[in-house]
């Protein structure tokens, strides 16, 4: 849904509440905090949306429980917000959201926290087939043009970089999985596929990292020498390596900068994107993902 289908349909708060309704709520309201439906709408002429539950007696409304609830920003803004941020390939910055809803940063910032949590507790898949795992790693500072860095040794690369080291795998034709890795030892690696990929009806394909070899006693695996080729017939990680350009592509344009507290957030949304590639109801899959 584009920002104009969304403008119109949602004019109001009144609009935006009414939708979030029927959303969770397709057959009868109940109360998130007992369960219960014996619950009544609450005639108020200030707060829209209110509800009574007649068994706990609590008063809510449909944001409870939400990455909505306490907002003070109006929904259509928030809306507006998840419209940007699900259509944006290659991601979105606080400052240019600022902008675009005639916001401050920091608000800006606060939504699209909560918008990337809500991403990050959906993404729970299980891969097999043919997947494919590899590590990326993303953030710090830019190269210096003399190629070496303040203590005066050359740039790492890859391996051995300061950078946050980040760990996925893809599902080729499927969806991807991908964690801040702070263990890329073989344990901390076998622990992330394991979570990840269903060992028993998989072929995984890696590069020659020995930290992988373990794996070989669960499950089947093949490896492709990337110092003498990166594709051998079907044994390559092409697919793997095209989910890393996207995630680099966001810190390159839009953000520059991850603090490590929130770089799994953003990988979070990375992943979100990917898994829906190829649908167009991005929109209505995240406000629906809100209540799952």
């Amino acid at each position: 849904m584009n920002l104009i289908s969304i403008a119109h349909k949602f004019p109001t708060q009144e609009s935006c509440i009414e939708h979030l309704e029927a959303v969770r709520w397709p057959e009868n309201a109940s109360c998130p905090h007992c369960g219960s439906d014996r619950v009544r709408r609450k005639k108020e002429n200030d707060r829209v949306g209110r509800w009574n539950c007649h068994d706990c007696t609590n008063s809510f409304n449909v944001l409870q429980g939400t990455i909505f609830q306490g907002t003070q920003i109006p929904l259509q803004k928030w809306f507006l917000a998840v419209a940007l941020m699900v259509n944006a390939k290659k991601s979105l910055s606080s400052c240019q959201l600022a902008r675009d809803l005639g916001m401050n940063q920091g608000s800006c910032w606060s939504m699209m926290r909560r918008i990337r949590e809500a991403m990050a507790s959906e993404e729970r898949h299980f891969l097999r087939g043919i997947v494919e795992a590899d590590e990326c790693y993303i953030g710090g500072k830019p190269r210096k043009r003399n190629k070496r860095d303040d203590d005066g040794d050359p740039p790492k690369r890859g391996r051995g970089t300061k950078k946050t080291a980040v760990i996925g795998a893809v599902e080729r034709g499927g969806k991807v999985v991908a964690r801040v890795a702070h263990d890329l030892s073989g344990k901390g690696i076998m622990k992330f596929i394991k979570n990840a990929v269903d060992t028993a009806e998989t072929v995984l394909v890696t590069d020659e990292l020995n930290a992988y070899k373990p794996l070989d006693s669960i499950m089947a695996r093949l490896s492709v020498n990337h110092q003498e080729r990166y594709v051998d017939g079907d044994v390559h990680t092409n697919t793997v390596e095209g989910f890393w350009s996207h995630l680099k592509r966001a810190w390159y344009g839009q953000h520059h900068h991850y603090s490590k507290p929130y770089t799994p957030l953003y990988v979070a949304e990375a992943c979100w994107k990917y898994n829906r590639r190829e649908r167009d109801d991005g929109f209505e899959g995240f406000i629906k993902g809100v209540f799952a």
